[in-house]
């Protein structure tokens, strides 16, 4: 197996009521993502790349600007790797992975190591 650039999909805004809740899932992202990495793969998340432009933008468009972002990364991926709780765009990530006949992880140990 080669380098794999892995998407982590979780929830970020499911079930939130506020910022804090939010920065936790997003927590939860950033942890598996170094986990990834320090297996040797490439990790992606689409809730850092969108967040930059919903500041400027404004909250208002977090809708039109989050899960295109999200959608557009995922299918430069190799692989996804599900981790946290419910989320309907973590699902749509996995479910458009499954469709392309890509691997899926629930667990980062699932995740070969490569050498860099």
């Amino acid at each position: 197996m080669t380098q794999e650039l892995i998407m982590i999909a979780g929830p970020y805004s499911s079930g939130t009521k506020n910022k804090e809740e939010r920065a936790a899932n997003l927590e939860v992202l950033n942890k598996a993502a170094l986990e990834v990495f320090k297996k040797g793969h490439i990790p992606l998340i689409g809730v850092n790349n969108a967040l930059p432009l919903i500041e400027i933008a404004g909250e208002e468009a977090f809708d039109e600007i989050m899960m295109p972002i999200s959608i557009a990364l995922a299918e430069r991926c190799d692989s996804c790797l599900r981790v946290g709780g419910a989320s309907n765009g973590a699902d749509q990530e996995v479910e458009n992975f499954r469709k392309r006949g890509k691997n899926v992880y629930f667990d980062v140990v699932e995740i070969s190591e490569e050498k860099r």
